[in-house]
């Protein structure tokens, strides 16, 4: 796994250094990243990857990006937020408990989400960077500046509580794995193996990969999806089992390292792609294929709790969310790569 290197002043990190860790230490983290990734993606709620709109996300990337954040904890930021929104939505959900007047109740329960909505993201933001590394750290002073600075007016009590709700709901279990954790790890295991592409270039492409990823999540699933069933129509029932596909970090991690070899070193594609598919587990190689011919039973409807993110009040006045084209220039060229590869070796 990358190591981090020692920052020489405040504020420089130059980044991962791989080929610093022992080859047992890296076999059991992979061994405990596949199996905490397999379980949950069989544990999946069914609105997994409600709070993921690229608003969302280009918000949190965007006050990352102000508070000089390091890379992992923008992504931990967004998981953080997935996880506490939905736990959420079912508990207040549950709350109301009956089934009349069911539409005034879900208005009742997406008001109380509008309204503190951006509280509970700056809330998910501070925690992440409380668990980083990093020299970085949200203080609440920082926090309450920013949410003055958009016309929210709360107290350090009321930020306080936020935090407080975030770790109860979650019941503390906030340290979760992020896409990037994958993606480095499966770097340092690919040099071990022989790979004669260098490391740096290649994680600081994959990076940019990621972002975009998160920033077009349904744009390249989408895609993927229609092509791998060949058909531009999916059905409920198909787009259902493909949450899982979208959901698994693990799979993730693999495309866009094979997606970044290819765009940065063609050659050494044939090698790191052998060298993935013996890494990554088995199933994956064929879970897009079992999920579309074994989709004969109806899909049930749920709750759905996507909420626009206009009205989650994600405004930030006299700064356009502009992380996409400031970031990632090459996005169309890039998503079409990205697709391309992972259908070829999915």
């Amino acid at each position: 796994m990358a190591t981090e290197v020692p920052l020489g002043a405040r504020g420089r990190d130059s980044g991962p250094v791989f080929c610093g860790v022992a080859p047992e230490i890296i076999e059991d983290t992979l061994i405990h990243l596949a199996t905490e990734n397999e379980q949950y993606v069989s544990e999946l709620p069914e609105q997994a990857g409600c709070f993921k709109e690229t608003r969302i996300v280009e918000f949190i990337f965007l006050l990352a990006e102000k508070w000089h954040l390091d890379l992992p904890t923008r992504y931990q930021a967004v998981e953080l937020l997935e996880r506490f929104m939905i736990k959420q939505v079912e508990q207040m959900w549950d709350g109301r408990g009956s089934t009349q007047g069911q539409r005034s109740s879900w208005s009742s329960v997406r008001d109380q989400i509008t309204n503190t909505f951006v509280l509970r993201l700056v809330s998910c933001v501070q925690l992440a960077s409380k668990l980083s590394l990093h020299y970085s750290r949200v203080t609440s002073d920082t926090a309450l500046t920013f949410l003055q600075s958009i016309k929210y007016s709360y107290t350090k009590q009321e930020l306080l509580e936020s935090e407080l709700a975030v770790l109860n709901t979650l019941q503390f279990h906030i340290n979760v794995s992020t896409p990037l954790a994958y993606v480095e790890l499966l770097l340092e295991v690919l040099g071990y193996n022989g790979c004669l592409l260098p490391a740096k270039p290649l994680h600081q492409l994959c990076v940019q990969l990621l972002d975009l990823c998160y920033l077009t999540r349904e744009t390249i699933y989408d895609t993927v999806l229609k092509i791998a069933l060949e058909n531009s129509t999916p059905s409920k029932v198909q787009i259902a089992r493909f949450l899982t596909v979208k959901e698994d970090f693990m799979l993730l991690a693999v495309g866009v390292i094979s997606t970044g070899v290819f765009i940065l070193s063609p050659g050494h594609w044939e090698q790191v792609q052998s060298l993935l598919k013996a890494l990554a587990p088995r199933e994956h190689s064929a879970k897009v294929v079992y999920l579309f011919q074994h989709s004969k039973t109806q899909c049930q409807s749920g709750l759905s709790v996507m909420v626009p993110a206009q009205q989650l009040g994600l405004h930030w006045e006299g700064t356009p969310l502009s992380f996409r084209t400031k970031h990632v220039g090459f996005c169309q060229s890039c998503v079409l790569a990205l697709v391309s590869v992972w259908c070829v070796v999915f």
